[in-house]
């Protein structure tokens, strides 16, 4: 089959132009939010709860009380069974991960039953501050008492984050390392 001159010029204008129709198709009908975070972002943030909770040791914590610090929120069972240990572990290492940093980061267990948990079961993980539930109290939803998230509350008392469990290391990691870098608080 031969081509005219002219059906050799169109075919070379389409072969040029193909690309950039398809760029401002794209640009206008594909809407993809550009990410570099594992955790999910929470859109507006919420402010964390101001219920006032029990510590072990017998005295009150109220999780704002902890303003001017990022704060690693995990909800769990007083019973604290393999996979809850395995969350507060991960709480533990990444927070030590991150060096220098490790200082602008407090951890949190809520425990969202009536069960205490046991000292042995705290052991692994000192500095961390446990929560305990008032008995009669119904926990509102969100990090106090959602236990298939970890959440992560800024200095402000803001909930603005939160990881599936069991959160992957490295890459909750890399989140909080490039958040703190570029935060300006706390």
């Amino acid at each position: 089959m031969k081509l005219s001159p002219r059906q050799k010029l169109l075919a070379l204008i389409a072969l040029f132009a193909a690309p950039i129709v398809a760029s401002v198709l794209s640009y206008r009908f594909l809407h993809v939010e550009p990410t570099a975070n594992y955790g999910e972002l929470i859109r507006p943030p919420v402010a964390i709860t101001t219920q006032r909770f029990s510590t072990p040791a017998g005295g009150s914590l109220q999780l704002g009380e902890l303003s001017g610090r990022w704060i690693l929120v995990a909800s769990d069972s007083g019973a604290c069974d393999k996979r809850c240990e395995a969350k507060l572990a991960t709480l533990r290492q990444v927070r030590l991960a991150l060096g220098r940093n490790a200082s602008r980061i407090e951890r949190v267990f809520i425990v969202d039953d009536t069960r205490v948990p046991s000292a042995s079961a705290l052991e692994p993980f000192p500095g961390m501050l446990v929560a305990l539930t008032p008995p009669g109290l119904s926990l509102p939803p969100g990090p106090a008492n959602d236990r298939a998230h970890v959440y992560l509350v800024d200095p402000n008392g803001n909930v603005m984050m939160r990881w599936p469990d069991p959160p992957d290391m490295r890459r909750m990691y890399k989140d909080l390392e490039r958040l703190l870098k570029a935060s300006q608080i706390g």
